[in-house]
């Protein structure tokens, strides 16, 4: 396995793959690795040939009270689990190698952005535009990588792939989860042991939800009631919304045959976790 720090080190060996007639498949992340992350890169092992893990904790997708400067790092780790998972190459960049001064352009999907963590979070999605772009022009992929996890930033790179004719499939996978079903997470480090115990609530309630939309149930009680029982097991609510997965704009009715997304964010103590369950109306619940 290779580590590339340098954009012409992991362009010189993308370009000599691909003269190899070899397809590439690249997982970008922010490192801490977990299995999640792994389950990614399995997949991106299984069914291309030549494998680009990029390890980067991007400054511009973090506002200024977020957890930038405490965001867990393990870069030795995160090359052992690369090298044990078969990656490839590892391109792990400084901040200065992606962003030299005077940094002027960046990326932005509208309307995608308006709801769910885009409202909690005003310019997370153009960072998270501006460096996946950044890393598709580097890696020139043929396909990429991502969790369902963080499904807002999963469609939104979607429709940008699509509206700036990137030659990349995305590819959206299930999250992973612990036994008890909280969401695999690099931010679970901050829970305490009392707050680890509480936090699949979190996943509980949005399994509750679904069951109760598609029986029927009116939407606007559901979300209520999902974030009563949430906060009463000590989490502090952020949002939860039933959003259409094709525009992620909430609805209060359910139509028959559209996607949608129930999602929500918990703040328990320092960790703000989000989760969220995507089916059809009129699937069986």
């Amino acid at each position: 396995m290779k580590v590339a720090k340098k954009i012409t080190t992991v362009r010189k060996a993308v370009d000599s793959a691909k003269r190899r007639g070899q397809r590439v498949g690249f997982v970008p992340t922010m490192g801490y690795l977990h299995e999640g992350h792994l389950s990614l890169i399995r997949q991106a092992r299984k069914y291309n040939d030549f494998v680009v893990v990029s390890i980067f904790v991007n400054p511009i997708q973090f506002g200024p009270r977020e957890d930038y400067r405490r965001y867990p790092r393990d870069l030795r780790r995160d090359l052992k689990l690369c090298k044990e998972a078969g990656v490839d190459l590892v391109f792990a960049p400084s901040v200065e190698e992606m962003y030299p001064q005077p940094f002027l352009t960046y990326v932005e999907v509208k309307e995608l952005d308006k709801h769910l963590c885009g409202a909690s979070r005003p310019g997370h999605f153009r960072g998270v535009c501006t460096v996946v772009a950044k890393l598709f022009n580097i890696v020139m992929p043929d396909v990429a990588y991502f969790g369902q996890k963080d499904v807002q930033q999963a469609r939104i790179i979607e429709q940008m792939v699509a509206d700036l004719n990137f030659p990349i499939r995305i590819r959206i996978m299930p999250i992973v989860r612990e036994p008890d079903g909280l969401a695999m997470s690099s931010r679970n480090v901050y829970l305490s042991e009392e707050e680890r115990r509480k936090a699949p609530i979190i996943y509980q309630s949005l399994l509750k939800g679904k069951r109760e939309l598609l029986a029927g149930r009116q939407v606007g009680r559901v979300l209520k009631e999902l974030a009563r029982d949430v906060e009463m097991a000590g989490g502090k609510v952020d949002y939860v919304e039933l959003v259409r997965w094709e525009d992620m704009a909430p609805v209060r009715k359910l139509a028959p045959g559209e996607r949608y997304v129930l999602a929500m964010a918990v703040w328990f103590g320092r960790a703000r976790l989000i989760d969220n369950v995507v089916f059809r109306a009129g699937e069986r619940g």
